[in-house]
């Protein structure tokens, strides 16, 4: 099968599309997957760069979110057959092979059915944007509804689906974008309040439009200084969860001084730390999200999706930060 290889680590170049060895099941309780979109996401360019989670051994395959159609079933697998379509987030973090590829072979338990209203392309865009934003917004901050929900980076990939999310949940959310295109992208998505933060200081106008309060919950999905300059940001007593590691440098006295509660999400701690009841929980989430695609609450954004052979240019786009929701590769 054909697949996007990594061998080394580096910039965007060290993706190589090659032919190589089709996975097969090996264990009763898998499936085979014949893949028809696979999510490209930040942590796939952060891996590409940086090095993978777990020691590399044989060339990488990157790329954690999937969706396709079920080719073939190990003897104990019970909920699904040849034909069904799927997605999951799987694989991509060295060991496990990833989804830019043509198949890949699964575990059922980490499997959910692909919501039926949507394709494969927007159904490959989603799980891992969407566990992480549910997981941050309602495991770690406890986000409840008349609550003011601040999410930075809006138009982005997790941004874009925890705005749905909240409004859901009958918070108020406001939301930093950078341009008046992704202003108009995040008001069609339900935000009360976008700001420009190129133009203006996100702290003031956080405080101008809740009198000085502050947000309730802020999710970071940026890092460094926005971390940073967030905690001036959330109100006494709220909750700032982030994606990322703040680094060594944070200044943690006013943090305190608000009696803030600090969360993180990585929704791929289950993957790494083989904990298969959280693994359980974030299947759910999916099956919870499936319902609201098909409902018609809740929309996944994607860019022009973009061939396997593209991978490259793929991840060139996603270091641009310039993208509105989320971006595809189809084998």
């Amino acid at each position: 099968m054909k697949a996007v290889v990594m061998r080394e680590t580096g910039g965007p170049e060290v993706l190589s599309l090659e032919e190589v060895d089709t996975p097969e099941i090996t264990l009763a309780t898998q499936l085979k997957v014949r893949i028809q979109g696979a999510g490209v996401n930040p942590i796939d360019t952060k891996l590409r760069a940086r090095g993978l989670f777990v020691s590399p051994g044989e060339p990488a395959v990157l790329g954690c979110d999937g969706a396709g159609v079920v080719v073939e079933t190990g003897s104990q697998v019970t909920q699904f057959r040849s034909g069904d379509e799927v997605w999951y987030c799987d694989g991509g973090l060295g060991g496990l092979q990833g989804n830019y590829a043509e198949y890949a072979v699964i575990e059922e338990s980490v499997c959910c059915r692909k919501p039926v209203s949507i394709d494969f392309v927007h159904a490959a865009a989603a799980p891992l944007v969407l566990i992480t934003a549910w997981e941050a917004l309602f495991g770690r901050a406890r986000l409840t509804e008349e609550k003011t929900l601040l999410v930075h980076a809006g138009a982005g990939g997790v941004g874009h689906v925890a705005i749905q999310l909240a409004k859901q949940a009958g918070a108020r959310v406001l939301t930093t974008v950078s341009t008046e295109e992704k202003q108009a992208f995040v008001a069609a998505l339900g935000a009360d309040e976008s700001i420009l933060y190129r133009d203006h200081g996100f702290v003031d106008e956080v405080l101008r439009l809740t009198d000085g309060a502050g947000a309730d919950v802020v999710l970071d999905t940026v890092g460094g200084d926005v971390f940073k300059a967030s905690i001036n940001a959330t109100s006494p007593y709220g909750d700032l969860v982030t994606l990322l590691d703040p680094g060594p440098s944070v200044e943690w006295k006013e943090a305190r001084n608000r009696n803030l509660r600090i969360g993180f999400t990585l929704m791929l701690t289950p993957m790494l730390r083989h904990l298969p009841q959280a693994r359980a929980n974030q299947v759910a989430i999916l099956s919870d999200c499936a319902e609201m695609i098909d409902s018609g609450s809740l929309r996944i954004h994607v860019g022009d999706p973009l061939p396997l052979e593209q991978a490259v240019e793929a991840h060139k786009l996603i270091e641009q930060g310039r993208m509105l929701g989320k971006l595809v590769l189809i084998p």
